[in-house]
Formats: C-alpha cells, sequence, structure tokens
C-alpha cells in the first residue's frame, strides 16, 4: 500500500499538537515521532530542526495553526461546521 506522506505529515503535527505546551513564549511538543516525518515538517517551515539535542521540537507560527487547525478536523468529538 502506498501512503500519502502529506496526509502522514497533517496527522503527524495534529498529534504533535495534542502534546504540545508553552514556555518562554515558544509552543513546544515532544518529538518523538517518525523521523521521516519530522524532516519533512522542518523542510516545510512548520517546525524547528528536529535534529538537536533537545527532546521537544518548537512550532513556527504557520505549523502551529496548521497543527491546531488539523488536530481539530481529525480529532476533535464535535460535529464540524
Amino acid at each position: 500500500m502506498r501512503y500519502d506522506e502529506t496526509k502522514i505529515d497533517e496527522a503527524v503535527l495534529a498529534v504533535l499538537y495534542l502534546t504540545a505546551w508553552e514556555e518562554h513564549g515558544l509552543t513546544r511538543a515532544w518529538k518523538g515521532i517518525d523521523w521521516g516525518a519530522s524532516n519533512r515538517l522542518h523542510k516545510r517551515g512548520l517546525i524547528d530542526d528536529p535534529k538537536n539535542k533537545n527532546k521537544s521540537v518548537i512550532f513556527t507560527e504557520e505549523g502551529l495553526a496548521l497543527a491546531r487547525a488539523s488536530a481539530q478536523r481529525l480529532f476533535s468529538s464535535e460535529p464540524q461546521r
């Protein structure tokens, strides 16, 4: 089976959002996510570079907005409008 990496990346971004927290004015998320997906999100400018010693990544403003919208669309139990 072939998978649509764009859809996978959107789901990964949404899952990252579910573990997100604010720290010193930045939104962070734990980076225990597939490296391929993390690298693609970084290349798209949605998170900072995941290749560092930190155990979390920082969302860009665009990444945070897309993550919030994706989490709502993919995982919300509320009816969509």
